[in-house]
């Protein structure tokens, strides 16, 4: 895959330059669209470090990992292994799971099921889940802890469900969780396996990874931080680039690169993963959430449609996304200082804006000026 330089793309450089002027400690961006396919990066790989991210570096991928999870469902739903609308207690009869449950509520989030990384309820209140996911100094005293998924799954059941299955919707997760633990019993295989199988060998993800329990990375990579105060309220920045991810699971373990998530991406929506039918299952939004099967819909204010996942993992994130015939897809890697107060939600949100307007919010005003 070629790679424009990074100097014919000046609107690209100046945006992510913003972005690391708002705090985000570095970005490495990749856009594919019209002109071809350009990378480059801005801000630091290390904190007060000379060097920019590497281009095309390894990240935490966090919630994009559901997207994989889903695409795996729906291969197993296209062979006839499971069905959208089976409960899932059908297939996982040891968990506790309500009859209701169904596989298409996992993926669309509508279970109702805790999550065990913590609820906020509508009352200001918060509803904590493991330990390491409280905030502060515990979750980096305990950030190489294994969770067994199945742990995971057994503590969200264990507490009171947000409502009743398929009467509405709630980010949880669990879910996910769940689903990993479907495709593991249906397959024999080990999630790792079967994605390696299913998906990153037929695409050639060669830097993409699912970690397990393994605290490590692959080279190069961007460094994550976290920002915590100890009991004596002194200031603590961590380096948590290694860490246990399975106290998230299918959640949010991945590793993966901006160049990864562009071809994985480009091949979902093109229907080389999963057969059209169910393409559209995914892709239809929940009225309430935009969100389909593993997949994000937004409607964008210019107009036009793209299709994503983003997700955060303690000081890494990555964006991901693309328009429905992949024409145009934008993935990135972030790296940054987290913390209990989600300091860097703002400037996250603001960068993922800040992208999405300046590659997919120009589509109709180009289209306009070749037609003119």
């Amino acid at each position: 895959m070629g790679i424009t330089p990074s100097e014919t793309r000046p609107e690209l450089r100046k945006a992510i330059e913003e972005i690391t002027a708002s705090g985000i400690t570095g970005i490495s961006l990749h856009v594919h669209d019209e002109r071809g396919d350009w990378a480059g990066s801005a801000g630091a790989a290390e904190l007060d470090g000379p060097a920019a991210p590497p281009v095309n570096g390894h990240v935490r991928i966090g919630s994009n990992t559901k997207t994989f999870t889903a695409a795996l469902v729906l291969q197993l739903v296209a062979e006839g292994r499971v069905a959208l609308d089976d409960p899932a207690a059908d297939h996982l009869p040891e968990f506790d799971l309500d009859a209701k449950t169904t596989v298409r509520m996992l993926l669309q989030h509508t279970s109702g099921i805790f999550n065990f990384t913590g609820e906020m309820y509508e009352d200001g209140t918060v509803g904590h889940g493991i330990p390491s996911t409280i905030s502060g100094q515990e979750w980096v005293d305990k950030r190489f802890t294994t969770y067994p998924p199945e742990d995971l799954v057994r503590l969200a059941l264990s507490r009171q469900p947000r409502f009743a299955p398929g009467e509405g919707w709630s980010y949880s997760n669990t879910n996910y969780v769940i689903l990993r633990l479907l495709v593991e019993k249906l397959t024999g295989l080990s999630c790792a396996e079967v994605t390696q199988e299913r998906i990153l060998g037929p695409l050639g993800l060669t830097g993409t990874v699912v970690p397990g329990a393994s605290p490590e990375i692959p080279a190069p990579y961007a460094h994550a931080y976290y920002r915590y105060e100890d009991v004596d309220g002194r200031e603590h920045t961590v380096d948590v680039t290694r860490q246990n991810p399975s106290w998230v699971s299918a959640g949010g373990d991945m590793i993966s690169t901006p160049r990864d998530l562009h071809v994985f991406i480009s091949a979902l929506v093109a229907g080389e993963l999963v057969p059209a039918p169910l393409l559209a299952e995914m892709t239809a939004p929940h009225a309430a959430s935009g969100f389909g099967l593993g997949l994000r819909v937004q409607e964008l204010d210019g107009g036009g449609t793209v299709y994503f996942h983003n997700g955060g993992q303690g000081g890494h994130a990555a964006l991901m996304y693309s328009t429905p015939d992949g024409s145009r897809t934008l993935t990135a890697a972030l790296n940054y200082v987290d913390d209990a107060a989600l300091s860097m939600a703002g400037p996250f949100l603001k960068a993922m804006e800040r992208l999405v307007a300046e590659v997919f919010g120009g589509a109709e005003d180009d289209a306009a000026r070749r037609a003119g």
